[in-house]
């Protein structure tokens, strides 16, 4: 097992040298490009969002360099050849910042926030930035109006993100919608989408407040080779997702809200089965998760406070109620929820959602109860999940019957829910909000038995 450090540097002329350490691979990233830019699109956000007369702060910008450092390790450190068990890997990050005390101060949150997504050990380290890099961030002019956000919202281009920017455009606030681009069969979709919803709201709602619909999108990309060949699992996504949110709403006039839209159960993602705990299952919006973003942006001073407005809903009530009904209906074929929509290059089938992995299964499941069987415009590969058994060895039938032996361990063992929703992590600091998290665990696995009905897997 190699255990591999990252380590920031901020110009050519940041010579800073980590002491040797028997055991550690390090590597050096450079930030900064021509002319004192920042590099990986962090020096383009900047500027975008000065055109929209935010300006984040220098905490805002030490942030987006974490999580680049971040998902460079996550990303870019095999699991196979970097861990002892074939999973569990040991990664540091050396971070130059503005505040190197106040983000030392901070480093146990930040560690252990990590740990819980991705299953690994991390270790973070700050030092300060080097001469001439004490400002990064376009000071605020005289005489230009703030920003008229009434907050931040993360927009992924799917169903769930799609709900949550309809429904807070419907209240007539105006929210700063940031997304992550991510691969080529993803971020085409959310653009198309993007401008769809902007086009429909406008011919929808009558306002008289111009720019209803503001966005950050940014890309986020890495040599293949530059730390130790590539991985796949992709566990800390949502850092760099919720770390963008907090570095432009730091740009915001006063304390925001930072709105992570995503149905509840998703967001405890209870494991189907017992293969499925710990780091094998993702906990981007789990509560836990969510807590200690807002205890790290606390002690780091930015004001946010991430909240999932849908955490004790299922996604087809989020479906029935969204406030934007008929934008809403209009919307769903251009959302993009299914867990592999790169595969439609290989199948060339021009079809975004397979249908059977996952997001498919609870997206299916959602439209069919809000908007009743046969009602879903979506397009799926596996069209008829009726029309012939699915193998319990294939991609088309492991989820599904995945799904059977949950529902099936349900309805044989009363009570097992209560047990079961805290499998995925702690749930001390919601003891207030348990019940609400059975009965939207409860409520969505119903949802997907109804879908389900019928379904034969071998």
């Amino acid at each position: 097992m190699t255990r591999h450090a990252l380590v920031g540097h901020l110009g050519p002329a940041d010579q800073y040298q980590p002491p040797a350490e028997e055991g550690v691979t390090f590597t050096r990233l450079d930030l900064v490009g021509g002319e004192r830019r920042l590099r990986y699109d962090i020096g383009q956000s900047l500027d975008e969002l000065r055109a929209m007369r935010v300006r984040p702060t220098e905490i805002g910008v030490d942030l987006m360099v974490v999580a680049v450092l971040v998902h460079a390790l996550d990303t870019r450190v095999s699991r196979v050849r970097n861990a002892q068990d074939g999973w569990t890997r040991e990664l540091r990050l050396v971070v130059p910042v503005s505040d190197p005390e106040r983000w030392q101060a901070a480093a146990p949150v930040l560690q252990r926030m990590l740990r819980f997504l991705t299953g690994d050990h991390w270790e973070a380290t700050f030092r300060p930035r080097p001469s001439g890099f004490a400002s990064i961030s376009p000071a605020a002019l005289p005489n230009v109006e703030a920003p008229e956000f009434d907050g931040v919202s993360l927009y992924s281009g799917g169903l769930d993100s799609l709900i949550g920017a309809l429904d807070t455009l419907a209240g007539r606030m105006r929210p700063l919608l940031v997304s992550h681009r991510g691969e080529g069969a993803v971020s085409g979709p959310q653009g198309v989408l993007f401008q769809a919803m902007s086009d429909a709201v406008a011919r929808i709602q009558s306002t008289n407040r111009t720019g209803a619909l503001s966005g950050l999108r940014y890309s986020l990309t890495f040599d293949k080779n530059l730390i130790a060949g590539k991985e796949d699992s992709t566990r800390g996504r949502s850092f760099l997702f919720l770390a963008l949110g907090g570095f432009a709403g730091s740009g915001l006039q006063g304390p925001f809200d930072l709105r992570i839209p995503e149905n509840g159960l998703i967001a405890l993602n209870v494991p189907l089965d017992p293969t499925r705990i710990g780091s094998n299952s993702t906990r981007t919006t789990h509560p836990y998760y969510l807590r200690r973003w807002n205890e790290l942006l606390g002690l780091i001073g930015i004001p946010g406070t991430v909240t999932n407005p849908y955490w004790d809903r299922t996604k087809g009530e989020m479906v029935r109620d969204c406030l934007m009904p008929d934008a809403l209906r209009e919307l769903i074929p251009l959302s993009v929820s299914c867990a592999h929509p790169s595969i439609k290059r290989f199948a060339k089938d021009n079809k975004n959602h397979c249908g059977t992995c996952v997001p498919c299964i609870i997206r299916r499941a959602a439209i069919e109860a809000a908007l009743g069987a046969g009602n879903d415009p979506t397009r799926y590969r596996c069209e008829d999940l009726t029309a012939q058994p699915l193998s319990a060895k294939g991609k088309d039938g492991k989820q599904v019957r995945g799904f059977q032996y949950a529902l099936d361990r349900l309805a044989r063992e009363p009570g097992l829910s209560r047990i079961a929703v805290h499998k995925p992590g702690p749930l001390r600091e919601d003891v207030a909000n348990l019940d609400g998290l059975i009965g939207v665990y409860e409520r969505g696995m119903m949802e997907v038995e109804r879908l389900l009905h019928g379904v034969r897997t071998t």
